[in-house]
């Protein structure tokens, strides 16, 4: 093979640009890249401060190279386009000769396509004298800032711009010369392009009518990207005053004069001396008692103050925006944070989301009556975030509005001030993750007002789902059975008809074993036809495909279902099973353990906790997959499947004894279950952990037949 074709990928079809990646003018390539059209990102990538690149899965796929990250940063600038081999080679090697830079080259790009591993044919596609990314399958932060259009997840750039913040490839100067003169030339076209964004966001805001809080906001995150623009510090200081915040108005003009003095060396202008003057000899009353929050946000009392909304069927999740009182940064990244969480919990199917945009502005005049009020949410998330030089503090509250505003969950965090880009990953995604099976488990209880219909009667069969006893399981499928009669286009009653149909055959209990899959797998395609962005109905015929032994398709689903939604705790938990099946438990304990990252207070831990003993047990550590197992069992004492891999386990370490009251009480719930029978239906793919896992079912002592 050519030297030149050891790196080549194929160039499938062409993608079409997405609002938040469309090409922004970086670089100078030549010819449109050409990929695979995709859902979701497939991987994560910040420019912005210190260089990271993460997988939807969280895994890290940053090269360790400079050169090499240099190159992945220079394929980031230049979106969908195809850059030449030798433009590349001659900036990253400009002292070498053309050959070793070439040379070079070559294996600074596969230590690219080393890092991204199974995503690198997706992510990098290559031929003979040109290198593109697929940037429709990244996110990239730099791009997004720079895009038509700000992201659907928040209302304005300057939102996402907290978030985004730092110098562009700030750790990759000094990489060479040639280098080093592009990257200026990107970093103050960037810096214009983004200057010139933020300045339009304050127009579009500062109008008749606009929301004066809203507008000191973004002021305050222009002033941040330029402490010397004059007239974001004039906006913001006119606004303030209107707040009656004169003080905090009088603060920004010194703020202001002390930027301008020592960055550009002048005095503040004219129009805005004539402003201080007459915010300072304004003797109106210096604070209101309005009805919004610090930061924007409707108070308790305001929203209390007006009609609810008709009646709906679905449970409401309102986000109210964060505090962040202590600078105008902290307000900016508060707001933002509060944002993505809204943006993550709307991923998920059981409730509608409302957003911190759509809270945060006062009520007014008759046309506050049609406004959202506290009595028209279910649950409201709050929180706050505080900081100083080196960390921040966050603080997030679940309040259920069923009758008053009670706390239902509630955790801190902190954040070194150096790992700000990883604020996804080490808040939102634990925040939501945890958020979303603690509503399912308080909506789950008998006595909780039910007026969601369909959803409702989901939402009460969660519970009696997990019990795994016989009595409540078919109460649970008789509730599921009349959700689907109410809403037969219902995805999510679809998709758990199935989960219900898999856990039946899974108790011993169905007596036609093929015809109850056959029925789960019907249910699963009919959900994802109703919603294919349902990540839970994508997950659960995932599962559903492995208890065929359709392990390919199985993965395939999994993979889709976590892109969608990678905080779905059940679906990280439910995957570590198929990984077993296949025999990699190493895998499956480190999805099992990233579903207790997303949710460490899941109501259900006890039911899924029988996965870590499963995956012990195909591991071959007997001794830990006993005492998971033990734990398991006691919390699930219904659960048929809990006690065989403790069994398994128990065998192997040669404690019969142990394993005859756990083998006893097996047989009193499934009366059929024996050493052949298990061996025809469970879905193993390796033989040899067949056989080592049927060892272990013999040596304590299972019936064969």
């Amino acid at each position: 093979m050519a030297e030149a074709d050891r790196d080549t990928m194929s160039t499938p079809s062409a993608p079409t640009p997405q609002n938040n990646v469309v090409p922004i003018g970086f670089g100078k390539s030549t010819e449109i890249g050409r990929h695979p059209p995709v859902d979701r990102s497939i991987a994560r990538i910040h420019l912005l401060g210190p260089m990271r690149a993460t997988t939807y899965l969280g895994d890290n796929i940053l090269p360790r190279g400079r050169k090499a990250r240099a190159l992945l940063g220079h394929l980031c600038l230049s979106p969908y386009r195809r850059v030449p081999r030798a433009r590349l080679a001659a900036m990253l090697w400009d002292r070498a000769d053309e050959a070793q830079a070439r040379t070079s080259f070559r294996q600074a790009l596969r230590e690219v396509s080393a890092a991204m591993g199974a995503f690198a044919e997706e992510l990098i596609s290559t031929d003979r004298e040109t290198v593109c990314l697929n940037a429709a399958a990244c996110w990239i932060d730099a791009v997004a800032l720079l895009a038509k259009e700000p992201p659907a997840s928040s209302s304005l750039r300057s939102d996402l711009a907290v978030l985004c913040s730092g110098e562009l490839l700030e750790e990759l100067a000094g990489t060479s010369p040639a280098f080093d003169q592009w990257l200026l030339g990107e970093r103050t076209r960037f810096s214009e392009q983004l200057k010139g964004l933020l300045e339009a966001d304050i127009q579009h805001i500062d109008r008749p009518g606009r929301d004066a809080r809203q507008l000191a906001a973004v002021a305050r995150r222009l002033i941040a990207f330029d402490p010397a623009h004059e007239g974001a510090s004039r906006i913001l200081m006119r606004t303030l005053a209107e707040l009656g915040e004169r003080a905090q108005a009088l603060r920004e003009y010194d703020r202001c004069r002390d930027a301008l003095r020592s960055l550009l060396d002048v005095e503040p202008s004219a129009e805005t001396r004539a402003l201080h003057e007459a915010i300072r000899a304004y003797s109106g009353p210096t604070r209101t008692t309005s009805a919004t929050s610090r930061s924007g946000g409707p108070t308790p009392d305001a929203l209390d103050s007006h009609r609810p909304l008709p009646g709906r069927n679905r449970l409401r999740v309102g986000v109210l925006p964060f505090l962040g009182d202590r600078s105008p940064k902290e307000e900016s990244l508060a707001f933002s944070l509060s944002q993505e969480i809204a943006g993550a919990l709307a991923r998920f199917r059981w409730f509608d989301v409302i957003t911190p945009v759509s809270l945060r502005r006062p009520s007014a005049g008759p046309a506050s009556e049609a406004r959202l009020t506290f009595e028209d949410f279910d649950y409201v998330v709050e929180g706050s975030l505080t900081g100083n030089s080196r960390n921040y503090k966050i603080t997030v509250n679940l309040l259920d509005l069923s009758q008053y505003a009670q706390p239902v969950w509630s955790e801190c965090f902190k954040l070194a001030v150096g790992e700000l880009h990883r604020l996804d990953e080490l808040v939102t995604a634990r925040i939501v993750g945890s958020i979303d099976p603690v509503i399912l488990f308080i909506e789950g209880r008998p006595k909780r007002r039910r007026h969601y219909g369909a959803t409702g009667l989901l939402l009460l069969a969660i519970p009696l789902i997990y019990s795994m006893e016989r009595k409540k399981y078919e109460e649970a499928g008789a509730l599921i059975d009349k959700a689907l009669e109410i809403d037969p286009d219902n995805a999510m009653a679809a998709a758990w008809a199935a989960y219900w149909q898999m856990w039946y055959v899974g108790q011993g209990w169905s007596q036609d074993l093929a015809g109850s899959l056959a029925s789960a797998e019907k249910l699963c395609l009919r959900a994802i036809k109703l919603d294919p962005e349902n990540a839970e109905a994508l997950g659960i015929y995932a599962h559903c495909c492995a208890w065929k032994k359709d392990f390919d398709s199985a993965l395939h689903y999994y993979e889709r279902s976590l892109r969608l939604n990678p905080n779905l705790a059940n679906i990280w938990a439910l995957s570590a099973a198929t990984f077993c099946y296949i025999g990699q438990p190493d895998m499956a304990l480190k999805r099992l353990h990233r579903y207790q990252d997303l949710a460490p207070s899941d109501p259900y831990f006890g039911f899924f906790e029988h996965l870590f003993t499963i995956a012990y047990t195909f591991k071959g550590d007997y001794g830990r997959a006993a005492l998971v197992g033990r734990r398991s069992v006691k919390a699930n004492p219904e659960f048929v499947n809990g006690y065989k891999p403790l069994i398994a386990a128990l065998g192997h370490l040669g404690r019969r004894a142990e394993a005859k009251p756990h083998i006893d009480k097996l047989l009193s719930l499934e009366p059929g279950f024996t050493i052949e029978r298990f061996a025809q239906v469970y879905p193993f793919k390796a033989a040899r952990d067949a056989e080592r896992y049927i060892a272990g079912l013999r040596l304590a002592g299972v019936p064969e037949r």
